[in-house]
């Protein structure tokens, strides 16, 4: 069995266009405290051509047509990681793997769990891996979802703090190619702590709506921190939190939560006094919010898109560990940890991740606005529609030197995607 197992290829995709999001606060006369406090900048904002699929391809084709022939046919496993299916039944992965042309000794399956389906499904990739079943064989975990912002009606623990998910709340994919070549983020095998319970937080009653109790969800979030830590401990008896792990990377529904749960994870393993904490928050926990930043919750993808943003902006002179927390509403979740290096931080910067970044559009209220209420875009179920490729055209004047991938067309139920350069 092979111990050497992890990221081989990492790429994030963050859209085609995305909003200032203290521009949405005055709009939505949020209270200004209490929005600062959630310290976001911009969210990525879905077209009504852009889908699960659309992101999930254009974070994982860069890293497949890196690929030689070869290489592309030991790919033998793609999951889809999501919680915004548009099937009960068909899993989004058998798109990705048509769309990416991969070879049909293949298994296409996906899971759903919340925001911990991304690392769901990289622990089940590097466990197939590890078992060395088919020596030299790949698998390609992409993790995708999209934000909903409504909430079912009548319920009595619906409060005005789901407003504030509105400018939390983001769209985008990572993928991920996962092998016993883990230039990326080599895992550390075995060093997992895994904690769950059953929990109602934060739920999907409805495809397009979304139900729960914020407040539950924050503390439910802070008891999986801490124990999913205290279980990695029992499998890694030497592990210390302030000590062994040079960056962490977290679930990031927004990063004012973030700063809450490292604040509370200093006090209670170490004692730490607020001005030790506050340094320590900038030095290992800031550098994976960058991005997580400019993209709001991307709800399955999200701790992976903390790693990468961890990866891309630490300082690695030398080889760092990262340690990684992973949460699910409902609840599950993970901490687990890794080696990365500057080699691997090279290959993540080759790919132009925040130039992509860089180059979406910016919405203005009004056209923020004309997607809430006019953009037809399709919802679940929908079962024959032709999208309009003009609506907010602008936004694809700056695509990148890369084609990216949009809904064309759904024909009984099946859905039908474009290139556009």
């Amino acid at each position: 069995m092979t111990k050497s197992v992890g990221i081989e290829s990492m790429h994030f995709y963050g859209g085609s266009a995305y909003l200032d999001v203290s521009e949405l606060a005055q709009h939505r006369k949020l209270d200004t405290k209490r929005f600062e406090n959630l310290l976001m900048k911009e969210k990525t904002v879905a077209l009504p051509y852009e889908d699960p699929i659309t992101f999930g391809i254009n974070a994982a084709k860069p890293i497949v047509d890196a690929l030689s022939e070869a290489e592309k046919d030991r790919i033998e496993m793609v999951i889809s990681c999501t919680e915004s299916s548009f099937d009960f039944g068909k899993s989004m992965s058998t798109y990705f793997h048509d769309l990416l042309g991969l070879n049909r000794n293949c298994r296409l399956f996906e899971l759903k769990n919340a925001c911990y389906s991304g690392a769901a499904g990289l622990q089940m990739a590097v466990n197939f891996v590890l078992a060395q079943t088919s020596p030299g064989a790949k698998a390609l975990v992409i993790a995708s979802d999209t934000s909903r912002f409504l909430v079912t009606e009548g319920g009595e623990a619906l409060t005005e703090d789901w407003s504030f998910a509105e400018p939390s709340g983001g769209s985008g994919a990572v993928a991920m190619l996962v092998s016993e070549a883990p230039y990326v983020f080599q895992i550390d095998v075995g060093a997992n702590g895994y904690y769950g319970y059953e929990v109602c937080d934060t739920c999907r009653p409805m495809p397009d709506s979304e139900s729960g109790d914020a407040d539950l969800s924050l503390l439910s979030y802070l008891d999986c921190c801490e124990n999913s830590f205290l279980e990695y401990k029992k499998r890694v008896p030497e592990a210390d939190y302030a000590q062994s792990f040079q960056y962490l990377a977290f679930h990031t529904p927004f990063g004012g939560m973030i700063q809450g749960a490292h604040r509370s994870m200093m006090r209670k393993m170490i004692q730490a006094k607020p001005q030790e904490i506050q340094e320590d928050f900038e030095n290992r926990v800031l550098p994976g919010l960058i991005w997580c930043q400019r993209v709001g919750n991307i709800m399955g993808a999200t701790t992976m898109l903390s790693l990468v943003s961890t990866i891309a902006n630490a300082n690695l002179e030398s080889p760092k560990r990262i340690g990684c927390f992973s949460y699910g509403s409902g609840c599950c979740s993970e901490f687990f940890s890794g080696i990365v290096t500057q080699q691997g931080q090279e290959r993540v910067h080759a790919l132009k991740m925040e130039e992509q970044l860089d180059q979406r559009y910016p919405l203005s209220i009004p056209e923020y606005e004309s997607l809430l209420l006019g953009s037809n875009a399709p919802v679940f179920g929908t079962r024959n529609m032709t999208l309009d490729s003009n609506f907010l055209s602008d936004t694809r004047k700056n695509l990148s030197e890369y084609p990216r991938l949009y809904l064309k067309e759904i024909k009984e139920f099946h859905r039908n995607y474009e290139w556009i350069q």
